[in-house]
């Protein structure tokens, strides 16, 4: 995929799209998550799109010629990195860079000084290095699902 020859555009999440983020959600690479398990967990298109409209849930997503290759999503309330996910055919060309930046920025503006997130502790995961490599450190303690909780602290 050449960012030449295609439109690459970043937009808010949107409520009425939430089906298609679910159905991305189950696309990715590694940590693929379907429908049934986020539905086991409590998240629907209908409770993910309430969170995105009562604005406790804004995102970021990215589309390539109109067609959804990634997004991320933040908790207002918190400061947490809830998703960044992206298509297979998305990574390596800076999106999810482009999108985590983006979510990071409007949670400072809400007035987030420190952020976290929930990351594999596997080192060969790829969400392992591309964390470390933008400044996320590790708390040394682990979330509900098990992954390390990593934060990052504006300056």
């Amino acid at each position: 995929m050449s960012l030449q020859k295609t439109s690459i555009t970043f937009s808010p999440g949107r409520a009425g799209d939430t089906p298609a983020y679910i159905a991305l959600r189950g696309k990715t690479r590694q940590n693929a998550i379907g429908q049934e398990r986020l539905a086991e967990l409590g998240i629907t298109a209908a409770s993910w799109a309430e969170m995105i409209e009562s604005g406790n849930l804004p995102g970021q997503v990215c589309h390539q010629d109109g067609k959804l290759i990634g997004y991320c999503f933040g908790d207002r309330e918190s400061g947490e990195i809830v998703v960044l996910a992206l298509l297979p055919e998305a990574e390596g060309l800076g999106i999810g860079k482009a999108l985590l930046d983006r979510m990071m920025a409007e949670l400072r503006t809400a007035g987030h000084a420190r952020l976290f997130l929930g990351c594999s502790s596997d080192p060969q995961s790829r969400s392992y290095g591309f964390y470390r490599h933008l400044g996320w450190k590790s708390t040394g303690e682990t979330d509900q699902y098990g992954d390390e909780v990593l934060e990052y602290l504006f300056t």
